[in-house]
């Protein structure tokens, strides 16, 4: 049994509430629908934006009307696979997956984007986050509702930083089991050489700035804890292959410094439940001359690939001091000046060199009609 009733929120857009009873009343079933702790309800919840509320067999799902039948229907679905089946956040995944909803969302999110209503802020232990500016906006709001996303710009655009907070709320919130901070271990032009320490000491140079986040959204004493129990993990990229990482937030920091096969075999590492954030910066790469970055090969490789949110920043972003604004400027300009004299003489020489062929093309002629003469 179903009804359904509409209120307005604002302008542009408008909450229903529709009100499902689920047959047969089975308490055993009912359980295994809603999860441990009504885990996959959570898991709906945040997959298509809306709220589910229930008592007993009756449920009541608030959220734009195409949502929350859609979500209704896939509960009714869900329920009839609880009678022969033990479902787990894995085959709640599945279902989201093949059922189309995420096409539903995604054409949701577009109709509605940049209303003011929609102004979004991150809740912390240590305090509010608020994302400045609309890029910053759409950056949260991209990682909010996709599993994998790009973050791609200059230095002191919040890519990092961001990043980091939406991982902090979603471990705060119980949508994540573990944090996990990853980094190529490459030098910024410089040969550091041996590293004494453990593994995380050997790591801790390069996730600095990860480490200066979290001490500020979760206290120094917390961040020692969280590290201690394994939900805050530091994994060098290199020791990434042959995981598995289920119910994970995954922060890939630096990525304009891994390889094209290392890029491959980190988006390959991620499980059920888990988000992953890479974020770069594709005029700074420390690889070797001639390697490619495989930041720059997958931005082009996954182009138009459903379910991955890219965020591009430029100078106009950045948050940090206002130097920092005309320094970004400055490179900027001097690249695009340099790139243009190098088109340029590199047209002027391939001119000249078709100028040679045809010269020596017509010499070639001319000194054969003189012998044919």
């Amino acid at each position: 049994m179903r009804a359904i009733t509409g209120n307005a929120l604002n302008n542009n857009s408008q909450t229903h509430i529709l009100k499902l009873d689920l047959e047969p009343n089975d308490a055993q079933r009912l359980a295994n629908l809603c999860g441990l702790h009504d885990e996959h309800l959570r898991l709906i919840e945040s997959r298509m934006n809306i709220i589910i509320r229930n008592r007993s067999n009756q449920f009541q799902l608030a959220g734009e009307l195409n949502l929350v039948k859609a979500a209704a229907n896939l509960l009714e679905a869900l329920y009839q696979d609880t009678a022969k089946e033990e479902l787990t956040p894995e085959s709640i995944h599945l279902h989201l997956q093949t059922s189309g909803i995420a096409e539903l969302v995604g054409k949701s999110q577009q109709d509605s984007e940049g209303s003011a209503d929609e102004f979004i802020t991150l809740r912390t232990p240590k305090g509010t986050i608020k994302p400045r500016g609309p890029n910053q906006q759409k950056y949260v709001r991209t990682v909010l509702t996709n599993d994998i996303n790009f973050g791609v710009g200059p230095a002191g655009t919040g890519k990092t930083y961001l990043a980091v907070a939406c991982a902090v709320e979603a471990l705060s919130n119980d949508e994540v089991r573990r944090i996990l901070l990853v980094r190529p271990a490459v030098e910024a032009g410089e040969k550091l050489g041996f590293l004494p320490g453990d593994l995380s000491q050997k790591v801790d140079p390069y996730l600095r700035p990860l480490y200066d986040a979290l001490y500020e959204m979760l206290g120094f004493e917390q961040v020692a804890k969280l590290i201690e129990r394994n939900v805050i993990e530091v994994a060098p990229l290199a020791y990434m292959r042959g995981r598995t990482l289920n119910n994970a937030f995954i922060i890939l920091d630096e990525s304009q410094n891994t390889t094209r096969e290392q890029m491959k075999m980190f988006l390959t590492r991620i499980g059920f439940g888990s988000t992953a954030v890479i974020t770069g910066d594709v005029t700074q790469i420390d690889l070797p001359k001639g390697q490619k970055s495989g930041l720059v090969h997958v931005l082009d490789v996954l182009d138009g690939v459903e379910g991955i949110g890219v965020t591009r920043f430029d100078s106009k972003d950045v948050v940090r001091h206002p130097m920092v604004q005309r320094i970004v400027e400055a490179y900027d300009d001097h690249e695009a000046e340099v790139a243009a004299k190098e088109k340029a003489e590199r047209e002027a020489r391939e001119a000249a060199r078709q100028e040679a062929v045809a010269a020596a093309l017509a010499a070639n002629q001319t000194s054969s009609e003189d012998k044919d003469s």
